[in-house]
């Protein structure tokens, strides 16, 4: 990375603003441009020029296809490559994009999960390009192509991928603060919903990774004890960065600055060979699109350098999972951020009003905020004293929390705390200031300065959903506060009621406090407040009356798209389980049990060699040991087979939620039954004996 220089090749293989000025006549650039900015539909009559334009691009940085590039609702991404060849009526071949084939694509929606929306036999989907997303180059082993981002529908226009809904809801969350924003006489042509996400992620070794059935198969260890040294010591946290770690890193920023993704911070996290990545504020749908190359780019160079990354959110028990921390704001296109308190943010009735709403917003659709990111991962770490509890609330801190008390008590405030001077005590140190207010992690949507802060998202999640709700809810209020005081005849005093009334109303989603205390938990469940520990309790958010109300009126998603995304995230839910369930059925069977035999055979012929040699030796630490075992043995057997004909049982109910529970309540508590058992005999059994990379081995680089 040494050698990149910024200003050329930050973005050199992105088709943005300054290929598309070279590759594009300047009267179809300028068209391109303003129906990107400001956020019109796009004149198919321009398609020709700008795909002939992007093939010629692409073609002189060597690639030979492309390929629409699109988010199923798998939270991966997805692609068919297609190459520019074209041979017509036998004449020679030559290279050719149309703009039809830039607009559209075809593939086959029913082998993507669809929830019902599109039976096996109804096989049509349509690829459609995203023009506010920039094109970009892939390079894998020299192998160019030419990726285009695009929108995933079925034949009937259904979203059957992640993107279409976000792209509606920033419509809906801008045309809505353009009409909020006129009330103070403001005047903006686009509000922008902003995007800064913080990827965690851990690094194993390959060999290591391949040595383990579970993480191979489901991207977590479903068995492992207690290494002798995790993150007690919190030196890892921060710590120096180790070259082989700093190398991986280094060759991840250059991938992804020459992607244009800004990546740009990097850093070890809290647990042992677990890492974090950080890049700036964008357009959330580009963000969004930047985040799954990040997830990409990750997994691909690890493996060049003879590591896995392990996007999973608990990857491993005993220390910390990995979160994806969605940063979001909203921005005008002059660059008003409209969550900036500003150094007064007591006299700032604009700010307030918006706070008021989105406070408004999380308080009546936390549930729906849940759901938002309910994915299986959550089950093993949503709640954990290591991530935000499953209670949703807000954190303002205490300048915002003292303006609110204030203007719920009198309907203003008369002043803003303001941060101090930091005592250093040491003459040599330069003079710093407070920050206004302190953080806190263990807030799910915590204000942080002038943004919030949505913690709950998963590390391997997509973050599309997440912001599509929170740009519909907050879409919602804003429309209630415009319909409200347009008709006012009295501005200043009624906005400042209105502020008052939400801030009184919703005041029960503030708090401040330690959200891991049990106290919490008591206190939330007095204020009525939202607390789904399970994902298959949050999933039917999306199918409540309220959901499909609110999003139906704003045109995110229809009642049978909801409809959709509740059954596939039942279905992904009892996919996932189904399958980490088989896999330690067969690590139990075929690894863990011969392993076991095994080593009670060479007790017990130890016992017997000591008998044989003299039968008045002690040989009751070998007996001891071999009882203890078997006991083990015995119980492991046991609850596999019960897991066993469990899953069998689970599975055949034909009801999708009632199998949801069947997974969550009978197949995962036998699951941690099979794993209490193999943990305890991996203490006991031979280390050149065990099956399998301990944790200790895991988390130890080489």
């Amino acid at each position: 990375m040494n050698d990149i220089k910024l200003n050329k090749d930050f973005g050199k293989n992105v088709f943005n603003d300054s290929a598309m000025k070279k590759y594009l006549p300047k009267s179809i650039y300028e068209k391109l441009k303003k129906t990107i900015s400001d956020g019109l539909e796009l004149d198919s009559s321009l398609a020709t020029y700008i795909a002939d334009g992007m093939m010629k691009w692409a073609v002189e940085h060597g690639a030979t296809h492309y390929t629409h590039w699109f988010e199923p609702l798998n939270d991966s991404t997805a692609e068919k490559q297609n190459s520019f060849l074209q041979i017509q009526n036998g004449k020679k071949p030559m290279l050719e994009f149309s703009g039809a084939e830039l607009i559209k694509g075809e593939t086959d929606a029913s082998s993507f999960p669809t929830g019902n929306l599109r039976a096996t036999f109804e096989a049509r989907g349509y690829t459609i390009w995203d023009c506010t997303s920039p094109a970009f180059l892939r390079t894998i082993d020299n192998i160019v192509t030419l990726c285009i981002p695009t929108a995933f529908i079925s034949y009937g226009g259904e979203a059957l991928d992640n993107k279409t809904p976000l792209l509606r809801s920033m419509q809906v969350i801008s045309n809505e603060s353009i009409k909020l924003l006129k009330l103070f006489k403001k005047n903006a042509k686009k509000v922008s919903s902003m995007l800064g996400v913080e990827q965690e992620y851990f690094l194993v070794d390959k060999e290591k990774f391949n040595e383990r059935k579970d993480l191979v198969y489901c991207g977590r260890t479903l068995v492992g004890a207690k290494s002798a040294k995790g993150q007690e010591l919190d030196d890892h946290y921060y710590g120096t960065i180790r070259s082989k770690i700093l190398k991986f890193m280094d060759e991840v920023d250059t991938e992804l600055w020459y992607l244009g993704v800004p990546s740009k911070t990097r850093h070890n996290e809290v647990a042992p060979r677990q890492h974090e990545l950080a890049a700036i504020y964008e357009e959330a749908n580009i963000s969004c699109d930047h985040n799954q190359l990040v997830m990409e780019v990750l997994k691909r160079v690890a493996e060049k350098n003879g590591m896995e990354c392990l996007l999973h959110e608990k990857p491993y028990k005993w220390v910390n999972g990995s979160g994806k921390h969605n940063n979001w704001s909203l921005v005008t296109d002059k660059g008003v951020n409209l969550l900036n308190p500003g150094k007064t943010p007591h006299e700032n009735i604009q700010f307030l009003l918006v706070l008021s709403c989105i406070i408004a917003a999380v308080d009546k659709y936390s549930i729906l905020l849940r759901a938002s990111c309910a994915t299986p991962g959550k089950e093993q770490r949503l709640g954990a004293s290591e991530a935000p509890p499953s209670i949703i609330s807000c954190f303002l801190g205490e300048q915002l929390n003292d303006v609110i008390e204030n203007f719920i008590e009198h309907g203003f405030a008369k002043g803003s705390k303001q941060g101090g001077r930091v005592k250093k005590e040491i003459n040599t140190l330069p003079e710093l200031w407070l920050d206004v207010t302190d953080r806190n992690r263990t807030s799910p949507f915590a204000f942080t300065g002038n943004k919030f802060e949505f913690r709950m998202v998963g590390s391997n999640d997509s973050c599309a959903m997440p912001i599509t709700v929170i740009n519909t809810i907050v879409a919602e209020e804003f429309k209630n506060a415009t319909e409200k005081l347009s008709k006012s005849k009295n501005f200043d005093v009624d906005v400042n009621k209105y502020i008052q009334n939400n801030f009184k109303n919703h005041r029960r989603i503030i708090f401040s406090g330690d959200g891991y205390s049990k106290d919490w938990e008591k206190e939330a469940k007095s204020r009525g407040l939202c607390s789904v520990k399970s994902i298959v309790d949050a999933i039917p958010a999306f199918i409540d009356k309220e959901t499909i109300d609110l999003f139906s009126k704003f045109n995110v998603l229809n009642e049978n798209e909801l409809k959709c995304r509740y059954e596939v995230g039942l279905e992904n839910y009892i996919n996932v389980t189904n399958i980490e369930a088989l896999t330690l059925v067969d690590i139990a069977k075929k690894q863990v049990l011969p392993a076991c035999i095994h080593y009670t055979t060479r007790l017990a012929n130890s016992i017997n060699s000591i008998k044989n040699v003299d039968s008045t030796l002690d040989s009751s630490v070998q007996k001891e040991l071999l009882e203890e075992t078997l006991s083990y043995i015995r119980k492991l057997k046991t609850d596999v087979d019960k897991l066993d004909d469990t899953l069998k049982v689970s599975h055949s109910i034909a009801d999708i939620k009632e199998r949801a529970n069947a997974y969550k309540d009978n197949v995962c508590s036998y699951m941690e039954k099979v794993r209490d058992s193999v943990d305890a005999l991996e203490m006991i059994i031979d280390k050149d004996m065990w099956p399998m990379p301990s944790y200790g081995d895991l988390f130890t680089e080489v």
